[in-house]
């Protein structure tokens, strides 16, 4: 079976997720989304850019922020994302170990 990649230019992004091109622009700059080719003409997202961003945008009407404050609290959440998963690995390792010993 193919694998099938959805990619979105930059106007298909912005009608997907009503963002203006110039917010766009900020929210590439700030590294919130990255384009697939970030030194190509025109820019093409994947579909991860795109959760990404309706997840950056909830976060910017719910918590009333402007982008920067959106990349610094993405920036945060993925941290304890990785904080949990690796707390989770750590506890796994010592229920092994506990019931070895």
């Amino acid at each position: 079976m193919a694998e099938v990649e959805i990619t979105y230019t930059v106007t298909e992004l912005c009608q997907s997720t009503g963002i203006l091109e110039d917010e766009l622009v900020e929210v590439v700059g700030l590294g919130v989304i990255v384009p697939l080719d970030s030194g190509a003409t025109w820019w093409i997202f994947d579909a991860d850019a795109l959760h990404c961003l309706q997840r950056a945008q909830r976060l910017q009407n719910e918590l009333d922020l402007d982008w920067s404050g959106v990349a610094m609290a993405l920036t945060l959440l993925d941290q304890i994302e990785h904080l949990k998963k690796e707390n989770d690995q750590l506890r796994r390792q010592l229920d092994r170990f506990l019931h070895v010993s």
